[in-house]
């Protein structure tokens, strides 16, 4: 499967008569865009938009979601197959990117545990969304609906959104074009019999209760581990649906950029033979969590694999799983690198996860959650300061305060477990 991605920088962003690039400016027809995210859905209420660039003293709490604009130019599939369009494998063809912007979603708490990007000081460190253009929607749903009709509501409407400014940049010239070109290829069939072959397996928080992921529309929850082809990841076949943890969840916009596809394409012929991507799911049952590990060990093993890595969404619950997949592999004679955050405490003396096995010999850690971190009062704020008292990371009366101390789970992508933020390791 061979996809090609146009990448179109955008520098600035600016209310406008017209939704359109003109030169490194998206111009955004407001009242349109607000139009085009709403759709048809009788649960919205209200929609706001406001425009969030780096540097400013701004404050977007809480988040739901993040998506990048983008435009599928030819090739099967449409963009965010399943969701908003048909449900046609994607992964192939040409894709058009807005790289340097963002569809932020925020407003009303789905469940309790959305986060806060700040755009600038301490905060914004810890996050790649305060170095975006963002454009951010404040959506109001009906009182009346359950939670999750109103997690679908926001999700769908940020997808609507981020499609409407994609549409930009189908006549656009790209200014940089990468090809990634997937082949499955077996240990017996594959020339490069030499390479180590390395398959990434992928697990997808599907726990139920607001801790959803979604495969072509799917909820991933009753999903056994499936092979597809890592292009369709970075296709948009994967769309986030969680209202956990903001540090550590995968929103749709890292799941359009997972670094560890892109590390794996990078090293694929020259290091490494990339034998594909299993995505699984974390689940709530023991006897569950043994089902899919099974069945992931054995479609790596089917494929040849030498090693493998994992990367996981959430902690706690999610640590056995991820254990018992590292165990079931490295049992198989697997050489296998788990990349997890850890919770280790304010203090980080408490044990990092739930659960061990003394075959997680090779562990990424992208930072301790627990750590405090003081944020200074932001300027202005988008949606509604008093949520930072209920979301994870926040504790009860900071309020009354200027500034706030949270913790790092509390800063959306802070712990992120893609190796995507500011703390990460790396071995030399």
């Amino acid at each position: 499967m061979l996809l090609e991605l146009g990448y179109i920088p955008i520098e600035e962003i600016a209310w406008g008569r017209k939704t359109m690039i003109e030169g490194n400016v998206l111009q955004i027809h407001r009242e349109e865009l607000i139009r085009k995210t709403r759709g048809e859905d009788a649960r919205i209420s209200s929609i706001a938009a406001e425009l969030a660039r780096p540097g400013e003293s701004v404050r977007i709490i809480p988040v739901k979601d993040v998506i990048e604009p983008r435009v599928k130019v030819n090739g099967k599939g449409k963009i965010f197959p399943g969701l908003i369009s048909g449900v046609e494998t994607v992964g192939t063809g040409r894709t058009h990117v807005l790289r340097g912007c963002s569809v932020v979603i925020a407003g009303q708490i789905v469940g309790f545990q959305e986060g806060l990007i700040d755009m600038s000081g301490p905060g914004a460190r810890y996050s790649c969304f305060s170095r975006l253009l963002n454009v951010v929607l404040v959506i109001e749903v009906k009182q009346g609906i359950s939670q999750h009709e109103h997690e679908e509501a926001l999700r769908l409407a940020g997808l609507r959104a981020a499609a409407y400014l994609g549409e930009t940049g189908r006549n656009a010239e790209p200014v940089e074009m990468e090809r990634f070109e997937f082949r499955q290829r077996l240990k017996s069939q594959d020339c490069g019999d030499d390479l180590p072959g390395v398959v990434y397996l992928y697990m997808l928080l599907s726990q139920g209760l607001l801790h959803d992921t979604y495969l072509y529309g799917r909820d991933v929850k009753d999903l056994l581990p499936t092979l597809i082809s890592p292009t369709e990841v970075m296709d948009g076949a994967l769309v986030s649906g969680n209202c956990v943890s903001a540090c550590d969840k995968n929103t749709t916009y890292h799941h359009q950029n997972n670094p560890i596809v892109r590390e794996l394409f990078r090293q694929d012929g020259i290091d490494l033979r990339f034998l594909g991507t299993v995505v699984s799911n974390a689940n709530v049952t023991l006897q569950d969590k043994m089902r899919s590990a099974y069945y992931a060990v054995k479609l790596v093993e089917l494929l040849g694999a030498d090693g493998a890595v994992i990367s996981k969404e959430g902690f706690g619950n999610p640590d056995a799983d991820v254990v018992m997949y590292c165990a079931g592999l490295e049992e198989k004679g697997i050489r296998t690198v788990i990349v997890t955050d850890e919770f280790a405490g304010r203090d980080g003396a408490s044990q990092s996860l739930a659960d061990v096995t003394p075959h997680a010999d090779a562990v990424v850690s992208t930072g301790n959650a627990n750590e405090r971190i003081l944020l200074p009062a932001m300027n202005k704020v988008i949606g509604d300061i008093r949520v930072v008292e209920k979301i994870a990371g926040g504790q009860s009366g900071i309020m009354q305060r200027n500034d706030i101390q949270v913790e790092l789970q509390a800063i959306l992508g802070a712990t992120n477990e893609l190796g995507f933020e500011y703390l990460f390791s790396r071995g030399e």
